[in-house]
């Protein structure tokens, strides 16, 4: 996501003609494309993506968890005898 910020902003800057960008190669204002599709592809086919969405799904699901068991009075396993 980085890369695609960096490539947006130097291609706004080399448009508008802004300071020393405005004089650099298309190829160092593109660069940055590449290399998001680069690092999505890479992500992708390692896993890095789907393991990050597991994450995240085992987040909200032991937050929801915690939630009941508080709203119930039940919020941890010591208070159960």
């Amino acid at each position: 996501m980085y890369f695609l910020g960096l490539g947006l902003a130097l291609l706004i800057m080399k448009y508008l003609a802004v300071g020393p960008v405005a004089d650099w190669s298309w190829w160092i204002i593109l660069a940055p494309f590449g290399l998001a599709v680069l690092w999505w592809a890479w992500a992708d086919n390692s896993g890095y993506t789907k393991k990050k969405a597991m994450e995240r799904e085992n987040d909200r699901r032991q937050d929801r968890i915690d939630r009941n068991r508080e709203n119930m009075g039940t919020s941890t396993k010591k208070n159960r005898r």
